[in-house]
């Protein structure tokens, strides 16, 4: 991201915190129970009080993954929408598994009018080269919300520009990714919390030196050590640019196999060198790694921004989350955030487009923004004050580093979804020593020259 961007992003920052005593919180995630199920129920039935009966008609569907930031949001504002507009028929499609399990539905053309792209088995970007989403460009450029507020003036992170500067989706989370650890767990080992590669090193030779592995990750799903170590340690060696990211996501010849590349998967191999990685973390999902890790089975793991707020049934006494944006960058070279916005879309075939688009009118607003933070302890995608609701350690500690002139702001990059499971594959099998960076390289741009064709 250019500077004037990561400083707009500041400001942004610089205001929310301002407004509020400090921060709120924030993928991709997905929950490994309760088992998939995908319910299609009616959405409460509205008071007496609320408007004359009035408004959107017809029926009209949302589909939304359940997975770290559960679903109190979504069930509150779905009933608002249902009693600002009772003679609308509303369903919802919804579950940790229900990407896969409507997978067929819009193979079939038969979608539901909103999707909320979140969790494994999504991809926007596979689903706008699938012309699967309607064309928001025009809407965005003059919509206004419910309160009266333009959209796009209210947004941290405006819509990502596709070929032709269309837009297609909408940011409604906006996040990072990153490295967490037990801040009192440190303190009690006399252990500190590295700022750059060296530091990281030498502390994780310590916590190696204690008996435990340095690093756990999510095995099963190796976005997560993409988005939370490798990424940002390429940006880092792109002296910052995170224009690498954007150049891999347009599939350009080379942008997977350039220097900064090679010295990010450089840091990777050092890892599995020195045996600072869990070897158990390839068979493990996020729920498990994240488990073990919250029983100091490990002292780092890479994660985003909802892990508190998903293992918040699980977190022993005492435990203090502690982040860090980056670890792979230089000493005196800037943190590097590696943000993620996780979406929400109206299906080109949507069959009432009129309500999916005053849904997004409705959901965008100041008041749903402090809603989201207070029932997900994570960040909308809007300028909202916060000063009122309830903000976690870690969101502090996250507002801290983008605050900071030494942060630098990535662009939100989206790779095509068969490159990106090529990277998750290969990723993966460089964390165990079954390839070397080469052969990592290689796939990847066999990969991207196969997506361009």
């Amino acid at each position: 991201m250019t500077m004037k961007k990561t400083l707009v992003y500041g400001m942004v920052f610089v205001l929310l915190m301002s407004l509020m005593a400090c921060g709120s919180n924030n993928k991709k995630s997905e929950e490994s129970s309760p088992p998939a199920t995908t319910s299609v129920t009616p959405s409460a039935e509205p008071s007496d009080s609320v408007v004359e009966k009035t408004g959107l008609t017809g029926e009209f569907e949302i589909q939304y993954f359940v997975g770290g930031y559960g679903d109190a949001w979504w069930k509150e504002v779905i009933a608002a929408f249902q009693k600002a507009n009772p003679e609308l028929k509303i369903k919802e499609s919804a579950g940790p598994k229900i990407n896969e399990q409507m997978k067929p539905r819009w193979i079939q053309g038969t979608p539901p009018d909103v999707v909320y792209i979140d969790g494994a088995g999504s991809n926007e970007r596979q689903m706008i080269d699938d012309g699967q989403l309607l064309d928001l460009t025009e809407f965005l450029k003059t919509t206004t919300n419910v309160d009266g507020d333009k959209l796009t003036d209210i947004l941290i992170a405006q819509p990502t520009a596709y070929e032709g500067g269309k837009n297609f989706t909408l940011p409604l989370v906006f996040g990072s990714w990153g490295i967490f650890y037990d801040k009192a767990f440190f303190q009690k080992n006399g252990w500190t919390a590295p700022s750059n590669w060296s530091e990281f090193i030498e502390t994780s030779e310590k916590i190696k030196a204690s008996g435990i592995p340095s690093l756990i990750h999510t095995g099963v799903y190796p976005y997560y050590i993409n988005g939370g170590l490798l990424d940002s340690a390429i940006v880092a060696a792109n002296g910052g640019d995170g224009s690498i990211l954007t150049k891999q996501a347009n599939l350009e010849a080379g942008s997977f196999s350039g220097d900064a590349v090679k010295k990010a998967l450089g840091q990777i191999v050092e890892l599995v060198d020195k045996q600072l990685i869990d070897k158990g973390s390839v068979s493990l999902n996020h729920t498990d790694s994240q488990a073990q890790w919250l029983q100091h089975k490990a002292a780092f793991i890479p994660n985003g921004l909802w892990l508190e707020n998903e293992m918040k049934k699980d977190i022993p006494v005492g435990f203090e989350f502690g982040f860090i944006p980056s670890v792979a960058q230089d000493a005196g070279k800037n943190n590097i955030v590696i943000p993620y916005t996780n979406t929400i879309a109206i299906a080109k075939d949507a069959k009432n487009p009129e309500a999916a688009k005053a849904f997004l009118e409705f959901a965008f607003t100041k008041a749903n923004a402090v809603r989201w933070a207070e029932l997900t302890g994570a960040l909308m995608n809007i300028k909202a004050d916060l000063s009122s609701s309830s903000a976690s350690g870690v969101v502090k500690d996250a507002m801290a580093f983008f605050n900071s002139d030494k942060t630098t702001v990535a662009p939100v990059a989206v790779l095509n979804a068969d490159v990106e499971k090529v990277k998750q594959d290969a990723t993966v099998a460089l964390t165990i020593g079954k390839i070397n960076a080469d052969e990592w390289i290689k796939r990847l741009e066999d990969a991207a020259a196969k997506a361009r064709k």
